[in-house]
């Protein structure tokens, strides 16, 4: 009598494990993560430094952008739309500098030949977006920290008031990093989309990663919560008022965005040429 051996298939906890097991693996041994960390770190440091300081061909003295280091951190009230740019230059800036870093590691997936590989064992697309989502979200979480440690040196050495609302501070940092999900997802979405088009990806990245998107349009529909929350994410909603409500808005955002994009992207990879 033979006996018939079956194989089970691998569940959902087991494949993403094994997905997230083998990005993590290449995040880590990829040397543009650690260039990335670098440079949130330099962003916070280079504004605060170069203000003050005295121009040696006309003798002018720079005005200093920011008097309290956290005012880099984020805006003292909900942001919506930017009439001065020391409003937008804060914590937000990690979000436009982490799309290009997605669109470098999610377009590495396709110039390598990794993607044909992975497809022809494992047919799950939505592993696939689900892994990508939760890795970049993890390398734009680590560019807020180094950001937050670039500015806190930074102001330390140039003599900044640290005077804040240290509850409100603590709410708004854990507002902007749960929203690093979000964008990862919204980042891993173009980069599906754009898969065969390298530049285009990086540029689409950028673009809704400045914001310039919720500007133009509360422009001409005039300025809201709303169309905040929908268009560019509670990101900018967390500031330096926040309350236990903000970084609850924070987080619903940022997994209904990842809930939408990972859907979407997923639709597109099953029903397209992937490689």
């Amino acid at each position: 009598m033979t006996k018939e051996i079956s194989f089970k298939s691998p569940g959902f906890s087991q494949r993403i494990k094994s997905m997230l097991g083998v990005d993590f693996y290449r995040l880590f041994h990829t040397p543009m993560f650690y260039i990335f960390l670098a440079i949130a770190a330099i962003i916070p440091a280079m504004i605060i430094g170069t203000g003050g300081m005295k121009n040696a061909q006309t003798g002018e003295i720079s005005p200093q952008l920011y008097t309290n280091v956290w005012h880099i951190i984020a805006a003292t009230k909900p942001l919506y739309v930017v009439s001065d740019i020391s409003q937008y230059a804060n914590m937000n800036m990690v979000f436009i500098f982490g799309g290009i870093m997605v669109s470098v590691f999610v377009g590495h997936d396709y110039k390598s030949g990794y993607v044909k590989q992975l497809f022809t064992t494992h047919s799950k697309k939505q592993d696939y977006m689900i892994s990508k989502t939760v890795t970049c979200a993890f390398a734009i979480v680590c560019m807020c920290i180094t950001y937050l440690l670039g500015a806190v040196l930074a102001g330390l050495l140039k003599g900044l008031s640290f005077e804040v609302n240290y509850a409100s501070l603590f709410l708004a940092i854990l507002g902007k990093m749960a929203m690093s999900l979000g964008w990862a997802s919204l980042y891993t979405f173009l980069n599906v989309i754009f898969r065969k088009y390298f530049g285009i990806s990086i540029a689409s990245s950028f673009f809704l990663g400045t914001g310039i998107l919720i500007i133009g349009a509360a422009s001409i529909m005039g300025n809201s919560s709303s169309l905040n929350i929908f268009l560019y994410g509670s990101s900018v909603y967390a500031c330096l008022s926040s309350s236990v409500q903000t970084l609850v808005t924070c987080i619903g955002c940022s997994m209904l965005w990842t809930f939408i994009y990972n859907v979407a992207g997923s639709v597109i990879l099953s029903k397209s040429d992937v490689y």
